[in-house]
């Protein structure tokens, strides 16, 4: 608008009017927002999506609505699209319960296939790639800072690397430990072992317990020690013959090390069974029964129970193949542990045969008391080589049992229910 006089201002209400007019589309999509937001937070807690607050409460919302529902024609880029902002509120619950279902039925999907594929083999009879590491026996090997406030500070990088070859002793066995002291190059520096002293762990300290047992680390090559002036110093422990041929449970042997002017605490701990409750003969027979291959090792039991012993599988060539398990009741006397090789899983797998049954290690669970188990002594290294068998003599039939049926059917049960809301929400859609 323009006078003679120059250019002329807008009148207010004009300009304030435009300023409202420009803001109307962000407050339709933060309330569509808003909306959005409210109807999730109330299908989750189970209250109806009609009764969460929505755009409605707009009164130039509610002006649209009518004329929308009596059909009023559509504007310039009607072949799009609305946007969610732009929708009723009628369009917008059904959008947002297709989408809900929808989610629902790819998870419930999800569910179903991933637990039928993870439960195709019986829990005693495992492909090795799901746990490798439990492959080898135990033998722990850690670092940690010598001085963990020198760390922090900045002030040093030696680092401790402590080793011991077994955690589980049985009977006469005993456990190497080694210690060494490294940067974070691991590059060697100078060590020493200032005291050692083995004893009961100190939950298990009380009246009548043992008194500390002096443990002897040495870097001469001998007595466990692999090179002698290495800088990696060597201790081995014998609880039946140093104090503890009594005592069952943990023993933990604490150690001061020494790397320059830094010094420091650390320690080992074993768990230990005085007696084995049964134990492992090295006699093997192997039968193919229902489609699987089954070994049995003959073992004599001293104490009945509840026994879990576990074994390693390798291929002919060596490659861990798979790992089996037992968990049942034996009685006392000579018995059998069954050792269950899935038919499935070797058609699956395809190992080379002969297979090696390897690395058996097992133990009594009892029922109350610390420690929880008393163990058996454990078949280091090949144990049985199993005869040739063409692979059409394994079955490819999946594992079943009434736990794998009842947890399979709950799960589709949720597919189908997913799938029958999701038909409904698609068929509730209004004739163009």
């Amino acid at each position: 608008m323009t006078s003679d006089d120059g250019p002329v201002s807008a009148p207010s209400w004009l300009r304030h009017g435009r300023w409202l007019l420009a803001l109307v589309p962000l407050l339709l999509g933060v309330g569509g927002l808003l909306w959005w937001h409210s109807s999730e937070g109330a299908e989750l807690s189970g209250a109806s999506p009609e009764a969460a607050p929505g755009p409605e409460s707009d009164p130039r919302e509610a002006a649209r609505a009518p004329e929308r529902r009596m059909g009023t024609p559509p504007g310039p880029g009607a072949g799009e699209p609305a946007p969610p902002s732009l929708l009723s509120p009628e369009a917008r619950e059904r959008e947002a319960r297709r989408e809900l279902w929808q989610k629902r039925l790819e998870r419930a999907k999800r569910s179903l296939e991933a637990y039928v594929a993870a439960t195709r083999y019986p829990p005693e009879s495992r492909p090795s790639r799901e746990h490798p590491d439990q492959m080898e026996l135990a033998e722990p090997e850690r670092t940690r800072p010598l001085s963990p406030k020198a760390a922090q500070d900045g002030t040093s990088d030696v680092q401790l690397r402590l080793k011991q070859d077994k955690v589980f002793v049985v009977g006469d066995e005993s456990v190497l430990f080694t210690v060494g002291c490294e940067d974070s190059r691991r590059e060697p520096r100078p060590c020493e072992v200032l005291s050692a002293v083995a004893h009961e762990a100190d939950h298990l300290l009380g009246p009548g317990g043992v008194a500390g047992v002096p443990i002897t680390f040495g870097d001469g090559g001998r007595d466990g020690d692999a090179v002698a002036g290495d800088g990696i110093h060597t201790g081995r422990f014998q609880p039946s013959r140093q104090g503890f041929a009594m005592f069952s449970g943990t023993l933990r042997v604490d150690m001061r090390v020494r790397s320059g002017s830094l010094e420091d605490a650390t320690f080992f701990d074993v768990l230990y069974t005085p007696a084995p409750p049964a134990t492992f003969t090295r006699r093997v027979r192997e039968v193919v029964e229902a489609g699987s291959l089954d070994l049995y090792l003959t073992v004599q039991v001293r104490k009945a129970g509840r026994y879990v012993v576990s074994a390693r599988l390798d291929d002919e060539g060596g490659m861990p193949f798979a790992s089996t398990s037992f968990n049942e009741e034996l009685p006392v006397g000579v018995q059998e542990v069954r050792f269950n090789v899935f038919g499935k899983l070797i058609r699956d797998e395809a190992p080379t045969f002969p297979l090696t049954l390897r690395d058996v290690e097992g133990f009594l669970l009892k029922e109350a008391g610390d420690p929880d188990r008393e163990l058996m002594v454990t078949l280091r290294g090949p144990v049985h080589t199993t005869r040739v068998y063409p692979s059409h003599q394994f079955s490819t039939a999946e594992w079943k049992s009434p736990e794998r049926d009842r947890y399979t059917n709950e799960l589709h049960k949720d597919v189908v229910e997913a799938q029958t809301q999701l038909d409904a929400a698609l068929a509730d859609t209004p004739e163009p």
